[in-house]
């Protein structure tokens, strides 16, 4: 499997979609703003996601 690279558009838990900010060995921390319906969601701006559970959308 391919690691994600810093300024890559990740898609994870159904739909969830967000820009790298940072990759560490096992996992990416995510901005979460870069969705449209991000305020509605009500969720924290960053998130961390682990290497086995995100899709690369753009590169």
């Amino acid at each position: 499997m391919k690691k994600a690279e810093v300024g890559n558009i990740i898609e994870f838990r159904e739909g969830l979609k967000g820009v790298v900010e940072k990759v560490n060995e096992n996992s990416v921390i995510v901005d979460l703003s870069y969705m449209d319906n991000y305020r509605e969601l009500d969720l924290e701006q960053r998130t961390v996601v682990n290497h086995k559970n995100y899709k690369i959308i753009t590169h």
